[in-house]
């Protein structure tokens, strides 16, 4: 499975709707990583194979989705990001990480292994 690209309310039916709820509430299932990125950074440019890779690598097992922050300036200040590339971790348990910058493959893997998919396996358990 490729990335996916969200709009506002796409991000609002799957990932959280911050228009009725006032408490983080994930609305997926699976753990996430939301890439807030724009077509003109050149950092957003050099991770966007990694997370393709990476999509493809955790199918089935983590969801990557990409929001454009040009397009999308509510939901990019709703969140207030400043920075791109800002990536929005989402473990199984629906806890959100916020970090800006861009990682090389194998910071994300540990991200991924260590913090999203061992909530993942604790709550299957």
């Amino acid at each position: 499975m490729a990335t996916i690209k969200l709009t506002a309310q796409d991000f609002k039916e799957k990932v959280f709707n911050y228009e009725t709820e006032k408490e983080w509430k994930y609305q997926g299932t699976l753990p996430a990583i939301i890439d807030f990125y724009a077509d003109w950074c050149g950092p957003c440019k050099m991770v966007a194979p990694v997370l393709e890779e990476l999509s493809k690598e955790y199918e089935g097992r983590l969801i990557i989705y990409k929001v454009n922050t040009d397009a999308e300036q509510e939901l990019s200040a709703v969140f207030g990001i400043q920075s791109i590339p800002t990536m929005l971790f989402i473990g199984a348990d629906g806890e959100p990480r916020m970090q800006p910058g861009a990682f090389p493959k194998h910071v994300f893997k540990k991200v991924i292994e260590e913090n999203l998919l061992v909530a993942a396996e604790k709550i299957e358990k």
